[in-house]
């Protein structure tokens, strides 16, 4: 029988996971489809027990469900506990529902491709407090990278975050700003700068130090203002098509067993948005 997979969110429209996933299917000789579903906050449990009913054998979460979807399943492992956030769901042989989150590993793979060490990282700064955030602090954490600074909008939500991660601290929006240049990564993983979002950019990134390494999650735009601004002022930037595809071959590995081509699917997803 044909398997079938989805991605469940809101909005979920501009999200190119069914193309990847079909691709990744055809390619490997699995019989599988991959879909999108609209799911609104408070119908999120209703939804679930849907797509458990219906069949479906396995789904990505992307926002705003990631944290509000783990009271609806079975187990979770430490890496989605920790962070709070589920961003892939598995259907178990015995039906019921596993969840972990492979963002943050999928951040790392993508920055050990365009050659990040963690020897040479001492600070680095997380912009954002939410489930990507998190994700990405556990998982460099994992790697051994620096000290983490993490600022936020909401310095309140920054402090909680901090303390789930020994050695790391929050700043404010204005700290960060005041300490750029002492920082030799930073990662956005704001929606700021993201098409169909607010423009813009959560820091400014001109007085960062020459050859730090300035990462944004957001893949579409391809380059945001943040990161066209940090490569004016020397940094090394990195989009977020890596990590996309990364997170979602890890996800496609739980499912069916087989890593798929990310060199490939990188290559594909920066053409069709506009890339080289």
């Amino acid at each position: 029988m044909k398997k079938w997979y989805a991605v469940i969110g809101n909005p979920i429209a501009q999200s190119m996971s069914p193309t990847m996933h079909d691709a990744w299917f055809r390619e490997n000789g699995i019989d599988a489809t991959y879909i999108p579903i609209h799911v609104d906050a408070e119908r999120l449990g209703e939804a679930v027990a849907s797509l458990k009913r219906l069949g479906c054998s396995g789904w990505n979460v992307t926002v705003p469900h990631k944290s509000a979807i783990i009271p609806y399943l079975d187990e979770v492992d430490e890496v989605a506990r920790r962070m709070n956030a589920v961003n892939t769901v598995k259907v178990l042989e015995d039906g019921s529902l596993f969840g972990t989150n492979t963002d943050g590993q999928g951040f790392v793979r993508s920055l050990q491709e365009i050659g990040a060490a963690p020897n040479e990282v001492e600070e680095l700064l997380v912009i954002g407090a939410g489930g990507a955030a998190a994700g990405i602090s556990y998982a460099l954490e994992a790697a051994r990278f620096g000290r983490i600074s993490i600022t936020n909008r909401t310095l309140e939500k920054a402090e909680q975050m901090a303390e789930a991660f020994p050695g790391s601290h929050a700043l404010s929006l204005k700290e960060a700003q005041m300490a750029i240049d002492k920082f030799d990564l930073i990662v956005q993983t704001t929606s700021v700068g993201m098409n169909f979002a607010q423009s813009g950019m959560p820091l400014d990134p001109t007085g960062i130090s020459e050859g730090a390494v300035i990462a944004d999650i957001i893949y579409n735009p391809l380059e945001t203002e943040f990161l066209r601004r940090a490569q004016e002022a020397g940094g090394k930037t990195m989009n977020g098509v890596g990590m996309f595809v990364h997170q979602g071959a890890l996800a496609f590995e739980l499912w069916t067993g087989v890593y798929p081509d990310t060199k490939k699917m990188i290559q594909s997803i920066t053409t069709e948005l506009g890339g080289k």
